[in-house]
């Protein structure tokens, strides 16, 4: 029985994933399309994720009172509930996409906004790639989510370095220069929340942390 209610809770992480990755396609794609009913839905989107977060909420913690589960059960279930918070912060972030698009479509491009379509399109491969990698337990899908967020960082930093430019050279551009890098800056940190969740499926699988051990090389980078 218990593990019948794994599966239905982990089916329902997969819904509210779902939500998510379709809020940042919708958010993006009504910023380059200039399209405000596409910008309008991530909100409705996001009251389903926040309806879905209470739910998962509700049932993990009373399959933990009631069945009183050990070992990778509890790992389990206690992963689904980080992972449920982790998710409906995505959803936050897709909404402040939202808000800087909605600035934005009323006002020429800055370059064709740069490398935010290329760090949308990633980062809902490593949303849509964390949550197969747990679901199924596919540790090398979650190494290669922990890999792609370097990709993403990596386009962050481009555009911050052009943004920072063209804000050099044209001051009119400036605020919209500043919605670009609001909106970059949330697509990076929902592929650091992926990265997170990628991370906890390795050590829940294979009871390795990795996560340390990243940064000890990201410091030994730096020396």
């Amino acid at each position: 029985m218990l593990n019948q209610k794994i599966i239905e809770l982990k089916k329902s992480i997969i819904e509210e994933a779902n939500l998510v990755k379709e809020m940042i396609e919708l958010s993006v794609n009504g910023l380059l399309e200039k399209n405000e009913e596409k910008l309008d839905k991530t909100f409705e989107l996001e009251d389903l994720v926040n309806l879905k977060e209470i739910e998962i909420d509700e049932r993990c913690i009373a399959l933990i009172a009631l069945h009183q589960p050990e070992a990778k059960n509890l790992r389990t279930i206690l992963m689904i509930l980080k992972m449920n918070n982790d998710l409906e912060r995505m959803g936050d972030l897709a909404i402040g996409i939202t808000k800087s698009a909605r600035y934005l479509i009323s006002k020429p491009f800055v370059k064709q906004l740069i490398h935010v379509p290329k760090m949308a399109e990633e980062t809902c491969k490593m949303v849509e790639g964390t949550i197969n990698a747990f679901v199924n337990e596919d540790i090398q899908l979650a190494k290669d989510v922990c890999s792609n967020d370097d990709t993403v960082d990596e386009l962050k930093e481009q555009t911050y370095r052009l943004l920072l430019t063209y804000m050099l050279e044209d001051s009119s551009t400036i605020k919209r220069c500043i919605h670009i890098n609001k909106i970059s800056s949330n697509l990076e940190r929902i592929a650091d929340l992926s990265t997170n969740i990628a991370e906890e499926t390795i050590f829940m699988a294979e009871g390795t942390i990795i996560k340390h051990n990243i940064q000890d090389a990201e410091l030994q980078k730096g020396k």
